[in-house]
């Protein structure tokens, strides 16, 4: 039983059977009870009435001598003589005890009521049988209301359950019969408390959901945009490789092709970095890592781009700066960073590169004599594909917003300021470690 509306109302007509059968329980009992004690009052009024008349009236005798009257009127002398009997009876009490009692007599028990005036006894005695048949079919009479409204409370609990569900049932029929492309959110007014945070978390998941696509499209279409100028000249090169009429210029273009394919790869890796970082991509396997020893690897790998260019390197890390994250993220945000740093800055120039822990917090500064970039573009140079200068350079317009990706998912700040050395200094300063 997998339905909501089955559970609840299972649970509530289980709830309703169960207090119905208290409630019945209490009230035969209760009714048996005010049944009993109305019975005595009857006999003892009785009794008490004989015992002031004093004597019984022929008139009087004669009714309550009638067979269908329940009680049995007995009087005895002092020396246990009977003197009167309302009618014949089989089995009548022999014995009398002053007050309320249960006599045996016979097969049957009876209640009596016995008084005491003058020389006479008095008792006044009813079938217990009878009282109790009577008894209990007072109780009955007082449980059946409730017996026959038990199935108009089954049914108005099932009313009641269907109406408190509807909004559920809304909203379920809203998320199906929408398009598998909508991502619009669900309506949230007038929803009940109970559904309404469900539905303000569905609406989370589906602006996320289609920020996340958003951004994906974005992507995808700026990657191929991207991705369409190096391919068309990868084959111009390969088109004029063809048309080569001596080896020079066939050694020329073969130059020219591997120099495209090179920067071809290069965008390709980028973008595959920029891919696994985007936000919604799983979590990074965090280890122990030294930002030191991940600088110096990057300027390991930058260093025959900065030899082509007569660029000088130059490190300061001393100490080991320990910190939680990825190594392989790690290493491409400090080797996009002098890679930058290397391509921006003219020839000749020198770059420098401090791995320090500044307060607690490991600190990375990438400093270089390039151009810089003014205050009012720091930020647009971080989004994808931005080029201050498209016509100029040799960059993908990636490597700062991998920088930037890389940063945020180790909980890292990117700032940019100007250099020392006349260029721009980059630094990214990570979460104090613990």
């Amino acid at each position: 039983m997998n339905s909501i509306r089955a559970r609840v109302l299972a649970l509530l007509l289980a709830m309703l059977a169960f207090a119905a059968a208290v409630m019945g329980a209490v009230t035969y009992r209760n009714v048996l009870a005010e049944t009993e004690a109305l019975f005595d009052y009857q006999l003892r009024q009785m009794a008490l009435s004989l015992r002031d008349q004093g004597e019984i009236a022929p008139d009087q005798a004669g009714a309550l001598a009638d067979r269908e009257l329940d009680f049995v009127i007995q009087i005895w002398s002092a020396d246990g003589q009977t003197i009167y009997a309302s009618r014949p009876h089989d089995e009548l009490p022999a014995r009398a005890l002053l007050g309320f009692a249960d006599v045996s007599a016979g097969k049957q028990t009876w209640r009596t009521f016995t008084v005491l005036r003058g020389q006479r006894v008095i008792q006044v005695a009813q079938p217990r049988q009878i009282r109790q048949r009577l008894a209990a079919g007072a109780a009955l009479r007082s449980v059946a209301p409730l017996l026959g409204i038990a199935p108009l409370i089954a049914l108005l609990t099932w009313a009641a359950a269907t109406r408190v569900l509807r909004p559920l049932r809304s909203v379920a029929r809203a998320v199906h019969e929408r398009e598998p492309q909508s991502l619009a959110p669900l309506p949230a007014a007038g929803l009940p408390d109970e559904l309404s945070p469900l539905v303000t978390a569905l609406n989370g998941l589906l602006a996320q959901l289609a920020q996340a696509m958003d951004t994906q499209r974005a992507f995808v279409a700026d990657a191929a945009h991207e991705l369409r100028s190096p391919l068309q000249a990868l084959k111009l090169q390969i088109r004029l490789l063809e048309r080569a009429e001596d080896e020079a210029a066939r050694a020329e273009a073969v130059r020219a092709l591997g120099e495209g394919v090179e920067r071809s790869a290069w965008l390709v890796e980028q973008l595959l970095v920029l891919a696994r970082n985007e936000p919604g991509a799983p979590p990074l396997p965090t280890a122990r890592v030294d930002l030191a020893e991940a600088a110096r690897s990057a300027l390991a790998a930058t260093v025959p781009l900065a030899r082509t260019r007569g660029t000088e390197l130059a490190l300061q890390a001393d100490a080991p700066v320990p910190l939680q994250g990825d190594a392989g993220s790690l290493a491409v945000l400090v080797r996009n960073l002098v890679d930058n740093a290397v391509r921006h800055s003219p020839p000749g120039a020198r770059v420098e590169v401090r791995a320090a822990l500044d307060g607690g917090a490991p600190l990375l500064v990438v400093d270089d004599a390039g151009p810089g970039i003014p205050v009012a573009e720091r930020e647009r140079v971080f989004d994808r594909f931005y080029r201050r200068d498209p016509g100029a350079g040799e960059g993908s317009g990636l490597g700062l917003a991998i920088v930037r990706t890389i940063a945020e998912r180790h909980g890292a700040r990117v700032t940019l300021a100007e250099s020392p050395l006349g260029g721009l200094r980059a630094s990214v300063r990570f979460p104090t470690a613990a």
